[in-house]
């Protein structure tokens, strides 16, 4: 009898731990329901696809992408061949808006003269040779900076290694070699052999592919194409655009590991990884068509006392692709997909008045943001200072279009938009320089 009691004792403590699990499982259940409901939702808002699930995944939401402006970089590729000597055989100026998806690509000659006085050039002051002097970006972007009148804060160096094993680890690169190459180099080790057309290139194939100028017998790219250098660096930005179209694949993400590994060991930046997570949720969508790439204009000589060849820059002409690069071409594109902004009488960029303020830590970042507006195209009537204040700050004053606002953004790199409206205002826009600038 006893025996009969303490078993249906035990049947009902069994059955009330299975409806105890059952709950717990149930109520598990449910909160990873809530949960993958609350993902699916953000991943949504945040425009659905490979892109909002890695925007979610990093914290962001509907409004990140919003107040991101325009991403700048100097890209410098180093051939590591020859013991102690960083040469950089590729020099771009990149960038990239994450909200109308274009990007740009300016390539400058690795022979680009940066002294003073270009009958006296010297091979030592070609704008190639600036990074070896440290070993350090340094001086190859203030060089750039100065011939294109840009503000670029950060740099990427690339070494040979790094294309190589990139290359390799998403298994090849799909790209249409221009022309038959046949080249040899016995001091740097350097072999190039490949057979014009569309081919899937290791890594070892990528780098004979980008570092190509001519042939062992003197030819090299034709004419139509760009010869020597230009054509060089013509393949660089097509191959550039190849790379980051087939290393985007959602396919890579499972990659991503490798990849980093490469980068960790082989490439060498300043950019803050809280700046990198930002963009990257948006690269993935970006189509490479939007992509739009020049050449720095100018013209190759030796006419100087040593009979070096260095490439002069063309100073009104780069102030022009500069101009349609890196400013019209975003301002075009926001003026063209922005619908139901607020009407203004200023109908350009010189009609706009600007006051600008500093309240940074910094004396030298009022002039530089003054250049820069003017650069862009704006007027500038009023300058001064102000108290000390974190974020740089556009206060729209009298009712200017967003679009303008957005561009002006774009230009100084970073800052936030408000609005302010005051009839008294003598000045359509203020801007206020935070120490974020």
């Amino acid at each position: 009898m006893e025996n009969k009691q303490m078993n249906r004792k035990t049947k009902k403590g069994k059955k009330k731990k299975r409806k105890t699990w059952k709950r717990i499982l149930l109520a598990f259940l449910l909160i990873l329901l809530i949960i993958g409901g609350i993902f699916t939702y953000r991943v949504y808002r945040n425009g659905g696809g490979l892109s909002g699930m890695l925007a979610t995944m990093v914290g962001h939401d509907e409004n990140t992408r919003k107040n991101l402006g325009e991403f700048r970089v100097l890209i410098l590729g180093i051939s590591t061949d020859q013991e102690n000597v960083d040469l950089t055989d590729t020099i771009m100026v990149a960038s990239y808006n994450p909200n109308t998806q274009k990007a740009t690509l300016l390539s400058i000659p690795r022979d680009t003269y940066t002294g003073k006085n270009p009958s006296k050039a010297t091979a030592y002051e070609k704008i190639n040779a600036l990074y070896n002097r440290k070993h350090r970006p340094d001086e190859t972007l203030a060089a750039v900076n100065q011939i294109t009148g840009l503000n670029i804060e950060y740099y990427v160096v690339v070494k040979t290694e790094a294309l190589i094993k990139l290359v390799d680890v998403i298994g090849g690169i799909t790209f249409n070699v221009p022309i038959d190459m046949n080249y040899d180099d016995p001091t740097q080790n350097l072999h190039i052999h490949l057979k014009a057309g569309e081919q899937l290139l290791d890594g070892d194939k990528a780098e004979q592919v980008v570092r190509f100028r001519h042939n062992n017998n003197g030819t090299s790219y034709p004419e139509e194409y760009g010869d020597n250098d230009t054509g060089r660096m013509r393949t660089q930005r097509e191959f550039i655009m190849q790379v980051v179209k087939q290393t985007a694949k959602p396919g890579n993400i499972f990659k991503l590991g490798e990849i980093l590994d490469v980068a960790k060991e082989y490439v060498i930046t300043n950019i803050d990884f809280n700046v990198a997570k930002d963009y990257i949720p948006y690269v993935v969508e970006f189509n490479t068509e939007n992509l739009l790439t020049e050449v720095l204009p100018g013209v190759n000589t030796n006419k100087n006392a040593n009979q070096t060849w260095v490439f002069i820059h063309n100073q009104a002409e780069t102030k022009k692709i500069v101009q349609e690069l890196f400013y019209d071409r975003d301002m075009e594109e926001t003026q063209n997909t922005t619908e139901g902004n607020v009407t203004t009488n200023n109908s350009s960029k010189s009609e706009i008045t600007i006051e600008v303020l500093n309240g940074s830590s910094s004396s030298s970042n009022l002039q530089k943001v003054v250049n820069q507006l003017k650069g862009a195209g704006y007027k500038v009537t009023r300058t001064g200072s102000t108290n000390i204040t974190a974020k740089t700050t556009i206060i729209n004053k009298r009712n200017v279009k967003e679009t303008f606002l957005k561009n002006i953004k774009d230009v100084i790199g970073t800052a936030r938009i408000e609005t302010s409206e005051s009839s008294s205002s003598k000045v359509d826009i203020t801007i206020i320089i935070g120490k974020d600038y």
